[in-house]
């Protein structure tokens, strides 16, 4: 790459495109943990004393997310949920195993098909297979961040990530998730607060910060993922961030200053608890355990209190 580092003058590792700058490899890495730190002390996202989960799938994402956030030290646990679907979850799953072991953090599994009896993609149901998977995801997420008194949920989804999801949402006028998007969504009740500290980062950055700290992590894509609505959202801005940069970044911040207008309208709905499993839910019985036809709540729990510096490995399921 031709290039000098904006702030040595050595050869650059990488060009930003927003804001223009080149940066060597060492500067490119303190330049992206200050923009993480900076981004939980903008959206107060973390407390240092909060028990943080961290999602793994064994991608770039969620490993970068579980890597700068022990890093920067906070008290981090990941979780990984093994979805059933072939050679593609075990890849992942080895993946998101050696990510952890590598950084010395405790991983929890949770074995979809053993939980529910069912793999992702093996059920007959005319819904999506991304519609339940994401389900079945955000539900186990919670009910184990729940069940074993973690702070909070961190994620690694990104700026290119949140900018399709309010893209597909404002075409669809899905004003229930358009009310919950954001950096942070607070927690109440049962339900766990979420973070996204990689929230203004974007795919390529955190890829390049994924090949410069040396983190391995699996590109293939998931096989349901393939022709979906998100990826061609996706492509749309793209085709904007690189005609005009910033373009993602500034789409965003404006959706952050009109969030209330659609917050307004999920303050109507009214929570109850799941007559099956007790966690929230808008009718009597909640989506997770309606799909799953599940009779009595699944029990997560691994402990009473984990202590700092516990290491280990925990399959659920």
């Amino acid at each position: 790459m031709k290039g000098r580092c904006k702030i040595c003058g050595r050869e650059a590792f990488i060009k930003l495109h927003y804001p223009r700058m080149y940066l060597c490899r060492e500067h490119f890495i303190e330049y992206f943990e200050r923009k993480v730190q900076r981004t939980i002390d903008r959206y107060h996202l973390l407390k240092r004393d909060d028990w943080v989960l961290v999602a793994v799938s064994g991608g770039k994402d969620s490993a970068v997310t579980a890597w700068v956030l022990n890093r920067l030290g906070y008290n981090v646990e990941c979780l990984h949920i093994d979805l059933g679907i072939g050679d593609y979850s075990k890849r992942s799953r080895e993946y998101a195993e050696r990510q952890c072991r590598e950084l010395g953090l405790k991983l929890h599994v949770l074995d979809v098909r053993k939980l529910v009896g069912h793999g992702i993609g093996e059920v007959r149901t005319r819904r999506p297979v991304c519609s339940y998977c994401g389900l079945t995801k955000r539900y186990l997420m919670n009910k184990f961040a729940y069940d074993n008194g973690f702070d909070v949920i961190a994620t690694g989804h990104n700026l290119d990530d949140e900018a399709s999801f309010i893209f597909s949402s404002l075409m669809n006028w899905n004003v229930q998730y358009l009310a919950k998007q954001g950096p942070k969504l607070e927690g109440k009740g049962k339900m766990v607060g979420k973070v996204k500290p990689l929230y203004e980062l974007t795919e390529r950055e955190i890829a390049l910060y994924a090949v410069a700290s040396g983190i391995d992590y699996l590109v293939d894509e998931c096989p349901h993922s393939r022709g979906a609505v998100t990826l061609r959202y996706k492509a749309v801005l793209n085709g904007m961030e690189e005609e005009r940069p910033g373009t993602k970044l500034n789409f965003v911040k404006g959706y952050l200053r009109n969030r209330e207008l659609f917050e307004r309208k999920l303050e109507e709905m009214e929570l109850r608890e799941c007559r099956v499993c007790g966690m929230p839910s808008s009718g009597e019985v909640c989506s997770f355990c309606r799909f799953w036809g599940l009779e009595k709540p699944l029990d997560l729990r691994v402990r009473t209190r984990v202590e700092e510096g516990e290491r280990g490995e925990k399959e659920i399921g």
